[in-house]
């Protein structure tokens, strides 16, 4: 399947989803996030001898869903970290002037309610699914610049508390690419970027 026919057909899912009547039992969950991206690593495809890893950064996004009366539900989950790939390694290298990385996911959520779908509440729940990932690059002496969109996955988990309406959220969660294959064909095999997100938020339901 061809990157531009993933798009689309991609697109055309999530509209199903989010177009498709929803019982009076679902809940919209809607959480502004905050926290941190650690052990990340990249090889930018093998454009340098090794692979390099970098340290600990702040990163902040949102996430958008519902769950209905039983275990499985959406989600839309986008998430921005600032300088993701700026560091400086044991001989004083620094490797980027300016970085981000941007990922935007479509995501399935696992999650049994304990405690109903009002009032107090707590759900665990497991979460994976696929989407972009883009890596934006400035080197420290403007020698190369990189924007590249990838595809990629997530997969990870959490625990939602509810109190009515407003709650608060924890979530870990492992992202990596895929490489990309000959002529515009999206390959499966995992790509050489890849990195971990713990986040906090709170969580409004309605």
């Amino acid at each position: 399947m061809s990157a531009r026919k993933f798009v689309i057909a991609s697109s055309f899912a999530v509209l199903g989803i989010f177009a498709s009547p929803v019982s009076a039992s679902a809940d919209w969950l809607f959480t502004p996030f905050v926290g941190t991206v650690f052990n990340s690593a990249a090889d930018f495809n093998d454009g340098f001898d090794t692979k390099f890893e970098f340290e600990r950064r702040f990163t902040y996004g949102a996430s958008l869903g519902f769950m209905g009366a039983g275990a499985i539900g959406w989600e839309i989950d986008f998430g921005f970290t600032p300088n993701f790939f700026e560091t400086t390694s044991n001989d004083g290298f620094d490797f980027a002037s300016d970085s981000n990385v941007t990922t935007f996911m479509g995501n399935v959520i696992l999650g049994v309610p304990l405690g109903g779908q009002s009032g107090f509440g707590v759900r665990p729940y497991a979460v994976g699914g696929a989407g972009l990932l883009r890596a934006s690059v400035t080197d420290i002496d403007d020698f190369f610049d990189l924007d590249k969109n990838s595809w990629g996955f997530d997969l990870g988990g959490g625990l939602m508390i509810l109190f009515d309406n407003v709650g608060i959220r924890g979530d870990v969660r492992y992202f990596r690419t895929f490489t990309s294959g000959d002529d515009d064909e999206l390959d499966f095999d995992l790509g050489g970027f890849d990195f971990w997100r713990a986040t906090a938020g709170v969580t409004f339901r309605w």
